[in-house]
């Protein structure tokens, strides 16, 4: 069979365009690397979910080189022997299963960093080809297929919006929000409430939340949070329209004569070769992997990588600069009772130096720490660098279980694309099947860690107001791994962009990459939710053109 569209990838960049093409009546395949999963088969087991290779592969059989600079020179480790896991989710969704899903949008600036604050040395900014009001739409459509809950907050950085609300409620929140808005208002600061892709009220199939406290890194077991597969993937399969091919994981990208991709190659977990044909082809594997594919993907036409005649494909690889910290509650601010109700959020962010006149600054989001407890007890053993245990552990981790609750912030701001941090493959380190494997150079602009420090300043100082013990914060130059953008830029060049203005490849007319890879810049706020928005912008072109495309 010959499909209509074949997507390979599930997650964020994928799920908008299997929703609307579905739906439009084309005959659509999803490659999905991993496993189909449902509601029912996700819990809350730390050591499944934190501790184990469960939804990821084996480093020993599939892995990744890091490359980073030690006393000068640049030194490249299997992922396998530091245990850096470039993986974040091999399963239907992919890492949107996973996220915390705090939704902020970009704002109109963003798009035109260059222009806004000029050339930075050492970094590859671009400003963007399209503006916000282009984007601006399908922001409103991801709220409302995908399911946002919140407050829309004044802010002397709001971004217009097309409506005044969102279309879910504020989730509920714990009562530490009355001490956080107060602080802020004593300090002249901003308390911003954070929209989150969590459902507060039952929306089709899918349940509100029910205030586990088991977001970031845990799949959802009641369908609230906004996933791929919960929100757009399931409701696309209910067309009829839809296929999945699950454990399919793609080689290679074959393309004919006339530069366009008739088919996709891909292996089943037991090392079985098959093939998908299909008019449109769309890449959404997440950045590292996407950039993988079409390097490995070379052939005559394209010696040095598939729609890489730019020689552009890899390059200025995003992640997410910033850090995190946190203080210390305990009885003290509130009764226990109050203290340790379980599940409610805090939902509040500082967006006050989202710019600045002189720099661009970041966003500062607030949470508690993840219920976790392995972790928590696991940090406990130690006093004076010598290991405790017995009845001594045992009070230390009963009283700080009842007395203490942690406050976290993360900080979120450019990670500045530069010359050296990029994707490229290695003949060298190939995985279990043979495949060369992504090489990540990760190189940090000293700005990242600059605007890192600067914002970390300023969520202390509101935690110190805050009346918060044992405050500590750490802002590194190598990143989360879980944030990747960047890879196949977007633009009106040839030479220069891999993709054009659509994500549609300069080289290969039936190809669009539509995961974070399209992204010059990422902003200084999660990219999920503009990874969804984008893929929408990309699903209503492909809709209206689609003839003249294949």
């Amino acid at each position: 069979m010959k499909y209509d569209v074949c997507i390979i990838g599930s997650g964020a960049g994928a799920g908008p365009l299997a929703y609307e093409l579905s739906h439009a009546g084309k005959k659509v395949v999803i490659l999905e690397k991993g496993d189909i999963y449902s509601e029912q088969d996700f819990s809350k087991d730390e050591i499944a979910y934190t501790k184990r290779p469960v939804f990821t592969p084996k480093l020993s059989d599939e892995y990744h080189t890091i490359e980073t600079l030690e006393e000068g020179k640049w030194i490249k480790t299997p992922t396998y022997e530091n245990n850096w896991n470039f993986w974040n989710g091999s399963l239907l969704g992919g890492s949107s299963n996973f996220m915390s899903g705090f939704f902020h949008r970009l704002k109109p600036n963003d798009f035109k960093l260059k222009s806004v604050y000029g050339a930075y040395e050492g970094a590859n900014i671009e400003d963007w080809p399209i503006r916000y009001e282009e984007l601006e739409p399908y922001y409103d459509m991801v709220e409302k297929i995908v399911g946002v809950s919140g407050r829309v907050s004044e802010h002397a950085h709001q971004e217009p919006r097309s409506t005044n609300a969102y279309p879910y409620p504020p989730l509920a929140e714990h009562p530490i929000v009355e001490k956080f808005d107060a602080a802020c208002k004593e300090l002249n600061f901003t308390s911003f409430m954070t929209p989150r892709a969590i459902l507060s009220e039952p929306k089709g199939n899918r349940n509100p939340c029910y205030y586990s406290h088991y977001c970031g890194s845990y799949a959802c077991s009641s369908g609230a949070k906004g996933s791929s597969r919960a929100a757009l993937i399931q409701p696309a399969l209910a067309t009829g329209n839809l296929h999945i091919i699950a454990n399919a994981f793609v080689v290679k990208l074959e393309t004919d004569g006339t530069h366009k991709v008739q088919k996709a190659r891909y292996l089943t977990k037991e090392g079985t070769q098959k093939q998908v044909k299909a008019k449109l082809f769309i890449l959404a594997a997440q950045a590292v992997e996407s950039s993988r594919l079409l390097l490995n993907s070379k052939n005559e036409a394209f010696p040095n990588g598939l729609a890489n005649s730019s020689g552009a494909v890899g390059k200025n690889l995003l992640f997410s600069g910033g850090g995190m910290g946190s203080g210390e509650f305990d009885v003290s601010h509130f009764s226990q009772e109050v203290l340790l109700q379980p599940g409610l959020f805090v939902n509040r962010a500082l967006k006050d130096w989202y710019f600045t006149p002189k720099f661009k600054g970041g966003l500062i989001d607030f949470l508690f720490e993840h219920a976790n407890p392995i972790r928590r007890a696991n940090a406990l053993k130690r006093e004076d660098d010598k290991l405790i245990f017995g009845q001594k552990l045992q009070d230390k981790i009963f009283q700080t279980f009842t007395t203490i609750r942690v406050l976290n912030f993360e900080i979120f701001n450019d990670w500045m694309p530069n010359d050296n941090c990029f994707v490229s493959v290695d003949e060298k380190y190939k995985d279990k099947y043979g495949i060369p494997v992504a090489n990540i150079r990760i190189g940090a602009h000293p700005e990242d860690v600059r605007v890192g420090e600067f914002l970390a300043t300023k969520a202390t100082q509101l935690l110190q107001h805050m009346g918060a013990k044992n405050i500590t914060y750490e802002i590194s130059p190598l990143p989360s791994q879980n944030l990747q953008a960047g890879g196949c830029r977007f633009g009106d060049d040839p030479k220069k962009h891999v993709l054009n203005r659509y994500c549609q490849s300069h080289d290969i007319p039936n190809l669009f990459v539509t995961d974070g890879s399209f992204m010059p810049t990422g902003g200084s706020v999660p990219y999920t939710w503009t990874i969804y928005a984008n893929a929408f912008r990309i699903a209503d072109y492909i809709k209206n053109h689609f003839d003249l495309l294949v």
